[in-house]
């Protein structure tokens, strides 16, 4: 049965549900992805990023309790779809340079879908007048945006070159 939305906290409660499931996928997602990273840089970045995530749970289940409400997740289908895409690129027939690019390219959009979704729920926070749960989801929203500038740096600095160049691995270029 789904719950009734009269106003803007129902409809937070309901946001917060959505992300608790997402970041619950990927915490299943990012081993896999840090698996079939074969730069180092790249591995590293997915392990911090786990790291991260598992915080990020515990962040949602403070704002739960902040506000009353059991920490429970409603499935995120969009989060179930970016994550399939990355398990496609996981299975490409791919160089390692070639598949780190996808790998990076499937990370980024789970972490501007993140963006949004904290950007979106940290708003309805401050509208309300929760300051605690909006400076919680904050830190996490800066979290999400320095994990895109290190997938992008990661990407322009190294990882495009060599799957432009076509190199079987990192180590032939």
């Amino acid at each position: 049965m789904v719950a009734a939305m009269n106003d803007l906290q129902d409809l937070l409660v309901d946001q917060l549900k959505d992300l608790y499931n997402a970041e619950g996928q990927l915490t299943k997602a990012l081993p896999k992805m840090a698996k079939a990273a074969s730069l180092p840089e790249l591995k590293q970045a997915f392990e911090k990023h786990l790291a991260q995530t598992e915080e990020h749970v515990a962040r949602l289940e403070r704002v739960f309790e902040s506000l009353g409400e059991k920490a429970k997740g409603k499935t995120c289908h969009a989060m179930k779809g970016l994550i399939e895409e990355g398990s496609e690129a996981i299975k490409e027939d791919a160089t390692d340079a070639v598949r780190d690019a996808a790998l990076i390219a499937a990370a980024q959009r789970v972490e501007h879908y993140e963006i949004a979704a904290y950007g979106t729920v940290r708003t309805f926070a401050e509208s309300l007048g929760l300051k605690d749960a909006a400076n919680i989801l904050q830190k996490t929203l800066d979290e999400e945006g320095q994990t895109d500038k290190l997938l992008t740096e990661i990407a322009e600095t190294c990882v495009n070159q060599f799957a432009e160049a076509g190199a079987g691995s990192e180590e032939e270029a």
